[in-house]
């Protein structure tokens, strides 16, 4: 559920926050926000919710409420005098060429491209890796308006089939649609019903298999929940109606089904999770058998993630007795299955692997920075591939036999940068470099450690402009995520350069709860222990203020999703900490989260209210629960999605009609 938001809106509102040039003038007035009796029981604990009426989120009433708020907001940014300086330069920074890695299918090449100021990359295929090629699909005339958006791709084995998604409004319902690689053409079928779900082709690019739940209901879709996914086959001409259904779970609602072929086609997989666990039950049919069945390989949930086959030995990334991760291996014919260890679990974290020359190609992060390593077959370590710095790399992507890769490499102070990489030599090539309008040479990327409140070491990056003095008075942007076992690792950005640029300073602390160091960093943050991820955030603060490179009135802190519930529960906490807040699409009501559409799925992360320890912890640090009428809090800005059907609108505009009545200072 991660999401990074920094643009012009955040930058122009941060910058007149914390004082970089003229402050905006002015008081604000909100919006008048009717309180209702609604009181709820929690394990005889009676918690009061007076702003639930906004959870209605098609009521004319909030629709009206929402209106006055973004008249507040505009009247706002219009007075901020930096903001047309701001657009101007990030307009000039964002004017650039933007490429991935090339990835290939029967034969052919295929990319993404941005002319500059495109609102989305273009799909592009080639005849060869140097070809430009021509235009597959471009986003950007999906609609008049913009807000429908490309939302995946699956390309057919023989490179002549795409199947891509569709999502209106950024919403996570997707519609699956297929095109003619050749003529360009579109096919007649079409896929609804999808969530949370790729497409895969079979092998013999006649379908694809995909997952579906039932029909959602239009009118209550922003807060029902999805239940009942189920795999099916779609034959290519067909009617979705006709589909084959491939598996299902009516034991349990709660379970999510995905899977397809492997890559030499001959056997079916299909992957069954229990929320955000990352935990898999795996079930395998051997196509080269007519009416063969689904044989457990893997019955319990379990952390193994294929990495591909030769014949029928399965390799898995798997985290079994290896909370950072291993390889592991199980042939699933003949006798009793063993399952051997093909490389050891290491020092660093691993989060990716590929099967490519006969080849593994290991991702792995060292404190939160990416090393890429190459094991043979057998396991035997034959090299690393260096990379330019201290950075993210992505993309290794290709198949059993093929002898080259591409990959990416960014950094906070390098845009994204292709290289192509023979998996035979070891050599790595230069393929595409991003031309920006900055000196990279002038900003210094590093990375420390500090101390949170129970001693453990904690990573941080710090970027800024090169000569800084370090007074205390630098305007500061602290970057915090901490969940789910995802990882923040360093990448570019032309909003944070516009940030730097202007002489702040950009800070990204790897909080507990995240992917940096495997299973046991990842559970320290969560359930009852999630008060950890708060501690390592405001530590970090603390360690900016203690080492000089802030004030607390110079310093903002900013989260999305997940991060906006860190956002919010660490302001409440400590209000005298910072000088602005930045809460996008936050968690902010921790007892009825799991309520609304995907919410249950993040029960495993958070805990919920029906448990009712979790409940005791839920409530101590829920932001809307623990804003404090009277307190004197920083310079907030919320941020959300008109219908977000993900993180529903209605957390922040409960959180802004409760904060904005408690709020006694005049920020």
């Amino acid at each position: 559920m991660q999401r990074r938001i920094l643009n012009l809106f955040t930058i122009s509102v941060i910058s007149a926050f914390l004082t970089i040039g003229v402050l905006a003038q002015g008081s604000l007035n909100y919006p008048k926000a009717k309180k209702v009796d609604q009181v709820d029981n929690y394990h005889g604990t009676t918690v009061a919710d007076p702003y639930r009426w906004l959870e209605d989120l098609d009521s004319a009433e909030t629709a009206a409420w929402v209106a006055a708020q973004n008249k507040v907001t505009a009247g706002y940014l219009s007075t901020i005098p930096q903001r047309s300086q701001i657009k101007q330069r990030l307009t000039k920074l964002w004017n650039y060429e933007k490429y991935s890695a090339p990835f290939k299918e029967g034969g052919k090449y295929f990319y993404y491209k941005n002319d500059g100021l495109q609102n989305q990359s273009v799909l592009y295929v080639a005849k060869s890796p140097t070809d430009p090629g021509r235009v597959l699909l471009d986003p950007n005339k999906f609609s008049k308006d913009g807000t429908t958006s490309l939302a995946g791709i699956a390309i057919s084995n023989d490179g002549k089939k795409l199947a891509y998604g569709i999502s209106v409004g950024g919403s996570d319902w997707r519609e699956w649609r297929f095109l003619n690689v050749d003529t360009g053409k579109r096919m007649k079928d079409v896929l609804k019903n999808i969530k949370f779900s790729n497409v895969s082709w079979s092998k013999d690019g006649k379908g694809v298999y995909y997952s579906r739940y039932p029909a959602p209901n239009e009118k209550t879709k922003l807060k029902d929940a999805v239940f009942n996914q189920k795999m099916y086959y779609h034959r290519i001409g067909q009617a979705q109606s006709l589909d084959k259904l491939i598996y299902e779970r009516p034991d349990n609602k709660k379970l999510s089904i995905g899977g397809g072929e492997t890559e030499d086609g001959r056997w079916l997989i299909v992957y069954v999770s229990d929320g955000t666990t990352r935990k898999w039950k795996i079930y395998y049919r051997d196509l080269l058998k007519k009416n063969s069945k689904l044989v457990a390989l893997e019955d319990k949930f379990d952390r193994l993630s294929l990495v591909g086959n030769i014949g029928a030995t399965f390799f898995f990334r798997s985290k079994r007795d290896a909370p950072l991760g291993k390889v592991m291996s199980v042939n699933v014919l003949g006798g009793e299955r063993k399952w051997r260890e093909v490389i050891p679990e290491a020092e660093e974290t691993l989060r990716g692997a590929s099967l490519i020359n006969n080849q593994f190609v290991l991702n792995y992060l060292k404190d939160a920075y990416t090393q890429i390593k190459i094991h043979d077959i057998s396991g035997r370590f034959v090299r690393d591939v260096e990379l330019p710095g201290i950075g993210s790399a992505g993309g290794f992507g290709g198949k059993r036999f093929d002898k080259e890769t591409f990959y990416s490499f960014s950094s906070y102070n390098t845009p994204r940068t292709i290289y192509r990489y023979n998996m035979e030599t070891g050599q790595t090539t230069l393929f595409r470099r991003a031309k920006v309008d900055f000196d990279p040479d002038a900003y210094a990327v590093k990375q420390v450690f500090y101390k949170s409140k129970d001693e453990t070491k904690v990573p941080m990056f710090i970027v800024h402009k090169k000569g800084i003095t370090l007074d205390g008075s630098n305007p500061t942007l602290l970057y915090g995520y901490g969940g789910f076992n995802i990882p923040m690792t360093p990448g570019f950005s032309v909003s944070r350069l516009t940030w730097m640029e202007m002489g702040g300073i950009y800070a990204v602390a790897n909080l507990r709860g995240g992917g940096e160091y495997g299973e046991k960093w990842h559970k320290a943050g969560t359930k009852l222990q999630k008060q950890n991820v708060f501690d390592d955030f405001i530590s970090a603060a603390e360690y900016l203020i203690s080492e000089k490179y802030t004030s607390p009135e110079k310093l903002a802190i900013q989260g999305g999703s997940n991060g906006g519930l860190l956002v919010g529960a660490v302001l409440n906490q400590r209000p005298e900490l910072f000088g602005a807040a930045l809460p996008a699409v936050g968690v902010m009501d921790m007892l009825r989260f799991q309520k609304f559409t995907i919410g249950w799925a993040w029960v495993n992360d958070y805990g919920s209210s029906e448990n009712a320890a979790e409940f005791k912890a839920l409530y101590a640090y829920s932001p809307i629960h623990n804003i404090k009428r009277g307190t004197k809090y920083p310079a907030v800005l919320i941020t959300t999605a008109d219908h977000d059907d993900r993180v529903v609108p209605a957390h922040s505009f409960k959180y802004a009609a409760t904060i904005q009545e408690a709020q006694a200072g005049d920020a």
